[in-house]
Formats: structure tokens, sequence, C-alpha cells
């Protein structure tokens, strides 16, 4: 068990649901973390607005002020590493991460997807789902590496698709059971429970 809260950092594209579950979890006490800074790459991005409402420190990164991605990546790494963070979250951030950032956190950054990798990475995940028919989708946790939801899976949550349900009816049943995930695989990381043997992850529980 660690001794001291997980300094972490949220990255955020948008509406910020997930971080505010994780906030959430981090007032109350139940996952011993200390959220150190809120990053967009969105100056619009509702999330920067709530994380600002609860007191945390919080701001934008556009992509359009460096001149590449490299120069984004680093200036990105560089924020999070300067505020402290041990741990990237990533919550509803729209951007590939490079290798050369990841290799700033090995094993330190983690994504929340909302369909039961390796089936239907990338976007409009749960709706590819629905249109595929599955009778189970999901939400998973993985680490995250310079592919796209390619990382190693921590954890999963099965959602059940019925028969009446529609992309965003299955989207929001999803949606409940990422923001139970998260905050959890996050407590699991903070108390040291989460080890790796090559892509193999073991949870102690």
């Amino acid at each position: 068990m660690v001794a001291r809260p997980l300094p972490i950092g949220i990255l955020v594209s948008g509406r910020g649901s997930n971080m505010e579950a994780i906030a959430d979890a981090v007032a109350c006490g139940s996952v011993p973390a200390r959220i150190q800074v809120v990053i967009s790459d969105r100056p619009e991005a509702r999330a920067l607005e709530l994380a600002r409402r609860r007191g945390l420190k919080a701001c934008c990164l556009e992509p359009r002020d460096y001149p590449s991605r490299q120069a984004y990546d680093q200036a990105l790494a560089a924020t999070l590493k300067k505020e402290g963070v041990e741990l990237v979250v990533l919550a509803g951030f729209m951007r590939l991460l490079s290798q050369d950032f990841l290799d700033q956190f090995p094993d330190g950054v983690i994504n929340i997807h909302p369909a039961l990798l390796p089936a239907f990475p990338g976007l409009n995940a749960q709706r590819k789902a629905w249109e595929y028919g599955v009778k189970f989708s999901g939400c998973t946790v993985h680490f995250v590496d310079a592919g796209t939801d390619t990382g190693p899976i921590i954890a999963q949550a099965v959602v059940p698709v019925k028969d009446d349900d529609t992309p965003e009816t299955l989207a929001a049943r999803i949606l409940v059971e990422e923001h139970r995930l998260y905050p959890e695989v996050i407590k699991w990381l903070a108390e040291g429970r989460v080890t790796m043997q090559g892509r193999r992850v073991k949870v102690k529980i």
C-alpha cells in the first residue's frame, strides 16, 4: 500500500464526465490520489470549467500553438512533470500520444474506452458494437501505447445489449460503468496492486 496520495494529471477534450467521476472519488477519499492538474487540447472543453469550479488547477494547451506534434507532446509532458504528475489519466482526450510522450511516463498513462477491447477500437465504439449486433458490450481501462486502443488491458466491465437498445441508450449504460470502473482502477494503481509481465496485467484484489 502507498503511504501518500498518487499525484495524477487528467487529460480531457470534451464534457468531462469521467473527470468528474474521478474527482468525486478522490474528494470523498475512496481513491488515494491527488489531482495535480487538468489539461485540455480544446479551450472550449466543458471539462475545464467543471474542473475550475471544483478548485482544480486547469489549463489548455492548444496544438495549433506548436509547430509540430513532437513539440506539442514535449510541452504537454513538461507541464505534467512540472506539476509532479506520476499517473496520466486520459478522460476523453481525443489525441493520440507519441511514443516520445509515453516514454516520459513508463507504464504511467491509462485510458478508458467504451467497448470490450480488442473489439471496436477507435471512435464511435458504442455505435459500432450496436451495428455489429453483439449481445454484450462494455468498457475497458488499459495502459496506453502508441497505437489506437491497443495497450495492455487492466480491467473491463460488461454491459448487456438489450433488444430495444439504440446506440445512444447503450452508450449511456456503458458510461455508468465507466464512471464506476475508472476510479476503481486508479485506486488499484495508487495502492500498488497492479503489475505487468510483458503485456499481461495482474491485479491483486
